[in-house]
């Protein structure tokens, strides 16, 4: 078999995919609509508590956290919609890694927190953590 016929044969399995409905993208799609509404909805929950995200980003010594809360908070939110719907993936999976990596880092330092805090802090890592393997393979099927 050459290489045409192994690129006729991928073309024509497409093409009949196409003509029964049947998506073996399936799964990718309702992972990022996962992963995107996640994102939108901790953006969310973070919009209409500002106050406390503001505070929560000083503690952490974020620089500017009046300016950075909102701003990594509307990220996280144009993130989180881009890749549900999947417009403009390489931006927005783009948006979301960058934000998953330093939000991570910086905010969830479990290892740096209080007895009392370390608990949820390394729940918050390793949930970003995960988020962030799951943006990281659709930042690759973006550019796919």
């Amino acid at each position: 078999m050459t290489d045409d016929d192994t690129d006729d044969a991928k073309a024509a399995e497409t093409t009949a995919d196409a003509e029964t409905g049947t998506d073996r993208d399936a799964p990718s799609r309702l992972g990022r609509v996962l992963l995107g509404v996640g994102l939108a909805a901790q953006a969310s929950e973070d919009f209409r508590e500002m106050d406390e995200t503001i505070e929560y980003a000083e503690s952490a010594g974020v620089p500017a956290p009046d300016l950075a809360a909102p701003f990594a908070s509307g990220m996280m939110l144009v993130s989180g919609v881009g890749i549900a719907l999947w417009r403009a993936p390489r931006i927005t999976t783009g948006a979301a890694v960058t934000f998953l990596t330093v939000v991570t880092a910086t905010m969830h330092d479990f290892w740096n927190a209080d007895e009392d805090d370390r608990s949820g802090e390394r729940l918050a890592f390793f949930g970003n953590l995960a988020m962030l393997g799951g943006a990281l393979v659709f930042l690759r099927e973006a550019f796919e």
